[in-house]
C-alpha cells in the first residue's frame, strides 16, 4: 500500500501578482522550484495565509531570479498581489520509505520571495 506524504514546501511567499486570463497555474521563479526540489507541470498544493483557500494546480516555470509567484487563471480568484501563500507537493510511497523520508522545506524572504 502506498500512503501520501509531503515532498516538498515552500513556506511563505507573496503572491506577486495574478492572471485571471490565463489557461491556469502557478508561475514560480525557478530558483524556488530548485530548492524547493519542485518541477515544472507538478501539482501543488497552495494554501493562503491571508484567507484560508486552499487550491490546487499545477506549476510553469516563470523567470530565473525574478521573485514571481503567479496564480493564473481561476486560481487567480483565490488570492490577491501581496497574500502570503505556502506551496507544497505530495508524494505517494511505502510506510517504510516514509519513515526515513525528509522532506525538502525552504523558507524565502516573504517580502523578496528570495532564498536567504
Amino acid at each position: 500500500m502506498l500512503i501520501e506524504v509531503l515532498k516538498s514546501k515552500i513556506h511563505r511567499i507573496t503572491v506577486t501578482e495574478s492572471n485571471l486570463n490565463y489557461i491556469g497555474s502557478i508561475t514560480l521563479d525557478p530558483l524556488l522550484m530548485e530548492a524547493a526540489d519542485m518541477i515544472e507541470g507538478e501539482k501543488v498544493q497552495v494554501l493562503n495565509c491571508m484567507n484560508g483557500e486552499r487550491l490546487e494546480t499545477y506549476i510553469i516555470t516563470g523567470e530565473r531570479g525574478s521573485g514571481t509567484v503567479c496564480l493564473n487563471g481561476p486560481a487567480a480568484r483565490k488570492v490577491a498581489p501581496g497574500d502570503v501563500v505556502i506551496v507544497v507537493t505530495y508524494a505517494h510511497m511505502s510506510r517504510e520509505e516514509a519513515l526515513t523520508y525528509k522532506p525538502t522545506i525552504i523558507f524565502p524572504d516573504t517580502e523578496s520571495n528570495k532564498l536567504v
